[in-house]
């Protein structure tokens, strides 16, 4: 077993190298970069010689290295046959775990966010959500989250509606309403999570943190909820911090760069 399981150490050695080049915006001298992987100059070079003749990195007129051609197609490759739920179905089991919390995924569908998956803990929550409940982009943390990021030409019509069903009609209520959603908005992305708390279920708190794709966009929501009594609703607390970890996971498989 154990040599079957035996690896090439000069690629791992090299693949330490290219790591180091996508983790540096600009491009870096070889002794630079061969510091940066914790070995010398002279035992870098061969190295970055061969990946230079199959078009892995590229040299500036100064001779600097960074990423070349064939990185960026593998990269796009992986990129296309990513799939964010399939992503973050691997992940939201052990969310649920450690949290004790029911744990949703969510995207943007025709209707607005929409659950495609959920993950109860050992006490399932009773509540009335399933696979193809669409949330209140007003009244839901999940709803919010997706209204703070999406493109506003995307949401502001289902948000309008919704928002003129909420006020009744009246101008007196419907100002208060928005004023008090774009509060929640700002309240969003100032956190990188989205918060309801008793709303609107009575006694079920909860808190949503939003994945993005290598372009930037939010492609779906982690929703993680649960009893008032039980939830810790702070947003740097017990619940938030494995959530915004979650998160930033999924994001970095979908390949957005550390520095986001």
């Amino acid at each position: 077993m154990e040599k079957s399981r035996r690896g090439i150490q000069s690629i791992e050695i090299g693949i330490g190298l290219l790591v180091q080049l996508a983790r540096h915006v600009r491009p870096l001298a070889l002794k630079d970069l061969a510091k940066a992987a914790g070995m010398t100059a002279g035992k870098a070079h061969p190295y970055m010689v061969s990946f230079l003749k199959v078009g892995f990195v590229t040299q500036t007129d100064a001779g600097h290295y960074e990423l070349g051609p064939l990185a960026l197609q593998l990269g796009l490759t992986r990129l296309r046959r990513m799939d964010p739920v399939k992503e973050a179905s691997q992940l939201i089991e052990a969310l649920a775990a450690e949290t004790g919390q029911s744990v949703a995924i969510a995207v943007w569908g025709n209707l607005g966010p929409t659950i495609v998956r959920l993950e109860e803990p050992i006490e399932p929550l009773h509540v009335n959500l399933r696979t193809g409940t669409v949330m209140s982009l007003a009244n839901t943390a999940t709803g919010r989250l997706f209204a703070a990021y999406m493109p506003p030409k995307t949401v502001e019509r289902l948000l309008s509606d919704e928002l003129a069903r909420l006020s009744y009609g009246t101008a007196a209520e419907a100002v208060p309403a928005h004023e008090s959603l774009e509060q929640s908005l700002a309240e969003t992305r100032k956190h990188g999570l989205s918060r309801s708390l008793g709303q609107p279920i009575p006694g079920i708190d909860a808190l949503c943190a939003p994945v993005f794709d290598a372009e930037g966009h939010i492609v779906l929501g982690i929703l993680v909820m649960g009893p008032a009594a039980k939830f810790d609703s702070g947003w740097e607390g017990a619940i938030a911090r494995p959530l915004s970890q979650c998160a930033l996971e999924i994001s970095r498989r979908m390949g957005v760069g550390e520095s986001r």
